[in-house]
């Protein structure tokens, strides 16, 4: 048996805009980008760089990233009868604690990674699927 869910399509677009915002929050010099740069190794010329290069591209491709993510988190909240923030958030939690958190721990095991650096990316994904999980539990 094949399960179909009942996706909003709206919810699911917003909710990978909010992780998009969240992102460039978490990311920017307001919050983290100091730190972030320091424990990935990358200096203030590598960002120019970057920028140089043009980032068009990779936003896109990060916000691509974000709608599949939100489709399929709403499924899982379809699937749970998620219709609160904390039931959504719920979702999202064990989400991230089960596919998540567990496989990019492999950047630290294998690539010798910072544990700081995964903590750091760790709660933004967490963030991102937290808010994500809410807004499309309670928008049906």
């Amino acid at each position: 048996m094949v399960l179909q869910a009942s996706i909003n399509y709206l919810a699911v677009l917003v909710a990978a805009v909010v992780a998009m915002v969240i992102g460039g929050l978490w990311y920017s010099p307001l919050l983290f980008r100091n730190l972030w740069m320091r424990l990935a190794g990358k200096t203030t010329k590598d960002l120019e760089k970057a920028k140089q290069k043009g980032m068009g591209k990779l936003y896109l491709l990060a916000f691509i990233a974000a709608l599949v993510t939100s489709y399929v988190l709403a499924h899982f909240v379809d699937y749970l009868e998620a219709t609160t923030i904390s039931s959504g958030m719920t979702a999202g939690f064990w989400l991230w604690l089960g596919f998540i958190a567990t496989t990019t721990l492999n950047s630290v095991l294998w690539e010798g990674k910072s544990f700081k650096l995964y903590i750091l990316n760790n709660a933004h994904l967490l963030l991102n699927l937290l808010v994500m999980g809410a807004i499309l539990a309670v928008w049906t």
